[in-house]
């Protein structure tokens, strides 16, 4: 779960995750960088907890003068020691995932989609959807919610292609579907330009029942969000070519410069451009743990449309 969520949770630059016994926190910020130390001891005493990791390694802290940190802030190896474990497993619903702390993306896991996941497994297993395609699968938690949706739902001929453009996620990945005891042969991994991919899919006929868009960050602030529209209008355009009709997208914005409005509007355009017509089934967010306040918006920076081709 989240533990403190920056400014929405009125603490500008801190960044706080938990998984298990262990705490990951970002310091984004020179405020909250003068009192990292005072915030990692209330951090413990708050949890109970003994280990906090650092992973003050965003980007954005070069706006504020300060050099990326990272290493143990508390629990660390003691002098001639074991030190504690970067390799975590968690569990999320019914699925196990795992996460290296000191590598992973953000604190070494997107939780901010965790609901997204169940809700997409739960889609799959109302709608006995087949064939799934997962783009920017990172570590594959869509992967393993499709494949958990098609055994619930007794689909005994599934088959999810998962594709993202770096290979130790998907090592992660292919490991995760190990490790939640489904077949291997059930999931495709593609090492690859995902854009590409999708156009040599649509080159070669084929079609999907259900589609999960999760791409990076295209407009991290509002002046890039020019840019990031065709971006986004592009991959949904082909995303909405390839589904079959009746097929549902789960697409995704996590960018702070696109807002909600923002992003309907492009998916409109996208439909457009991609000649096909549908319906939005619901609207997607953060998990509740990634709260957000009246007076700061940009809180609200993850955006989601479920989203059912016309038949």
């Amino acid at each position: 779960m989240r533990l403190v969520h920056g400014e929405s949770d009125g603490l500008p630059g801190p960044i706080v995750d938990r998984y298990g016994d262990t705490l990951v926190a970002q310091f984004t910020s020179a405020g909250a960088e003068h009192w990292k130390d005072v915030i990692a001891d209330a951090l413990l005493q708050a949890t109970g907890l003994a280990r906090l990791y650092e992973r003050s390694d965003a980007s954005v802290r070069q706006l504020e003068g300060l050099d990326a940190s990272t290493g143990w802030l508390r629990g660390g190896p003691a002098p001639g020691g074991e030190a504690p474990p970067l390799e975590l497993e968690i569990h999320e619903h019914q699925w196990r995932l795992t996460l290296n702390i000191a590598e992973g993306h953000k604190t070494g896991f997107y939780l901010d989609q965790r609901d997204s996941r169940k809700r997409f497994a739960d889609c799959v297993q109302r709608l006995s959807l087949r064939r799934v395609l997962n783009r920017d699968c990172y570590t594959g938690g869509f992967s393993v919610a499709a494949l958990a949706g098609q055994r619930a739902a007794g689909v005994e001929d599934g088959a999810v292609v998962s594709i993202d453009s770096s290979g130790p996620p998907l090592e992660r990945a292919r490991a995760h579907v190990a490790l939640n005891g489904f077949a291997a042969e059930r999931v495709t991994f593609l090492d690859a330009d995902v854009n590409a991919s999708l156009r040599q899919f649509l080159k070669d006929g084929q079609r999907f029942d259900a589609i999960v868009l999760d791409p990076p960050t295209f407009a991290p602030t509002a002046a890039h969000a020019e840019r990031a529209a065709r971006a986004y209008k592009d991959i949904n355009r082909l995303a909405l070519q390839l589904l079959e009709p009746g097929g549902v997208l789960f697409t995704f914005s996590c960018s702070g410069g696109i807002s909600a409005d923002l992003f309907h509007k492009i998916l409109a355009s996208a439909r457009a451009d991609a000649g096909v017509d549908g319906y939005i089934l619901e609207r997607l967010g953060g998990a509740p743990d990634h709260s957000m306040t009246l007076e700061f918006p940009e809180g609200e920076y993850l955006k989601g449309l479920v989203v059912m081709r016309k038949p």
